[in-house]
């Protein structure tokens, strides 16, 4: 797991791929030009707000999208990557796993059309999942152990 995610005082957001059991929890973004990626399949998280580091921001993206609590020792790794819409800036992006039934939890926010719960292969397959997270996943299956 990289370091330094705690103690962060200069990115822009986290998201994280949030395993319950074996499968993906995701959310169809909702259909509006005026948002980054409309339409488009997301994971977890969003934007830092105030002086958050990467995994308080994640954790309250995370209760207000889906009402669930995301302990820290859910997170299994993290890594930081440059920001695709804002160059020199980065983002955190976290694998974190939680237990099957974690889904009955699950209160959705007031962000995007709906959820769902699906694998690698499934996410990947869509024809508007937000790209980067394929070869994020990709990053995370190269430097890991299960």
């Amino acid at each position: 797991m990289g370091d330094g995610a705690g103690m962060d005082e200069d990115f822009n957001g986290a998201k994280v791929a949030l395993f319950i059991g074996e499968k993906l929890l995701v959310m169809l973004r909702d259909d509006i030009p005026t948002i980054p990626h409309p339409n488009v399949w997301d994971f977890p998280g969003g934007g830092r707000e105030g002086a958050e580091t990467p995994i308080e921001t994640l954790a309250r993206e995370v209760h207000e999208e889906f009402g669930l609590v995301l302990p820290e020792a859910a997170i299994i790794w993290r890594n930081s990557y440059e920001s695709a819409t804002r160059p020199g800036t980065h983002n955190w992006f976290f694998i974190a796993r939680m237990p099957v039934g974690t889904e009955n939890d699950i209160v959705f926010g007031d962000e995007g059309q709906r959820w769902d719960l699906m694998t690698e292969v499934e996410f990947a397959a869509l024809p508007n999942h937000h790209p980067p997270y394929v070869k994020r996943l990709a990053d995370w299956h190269a430097t890991h152990t299960q």
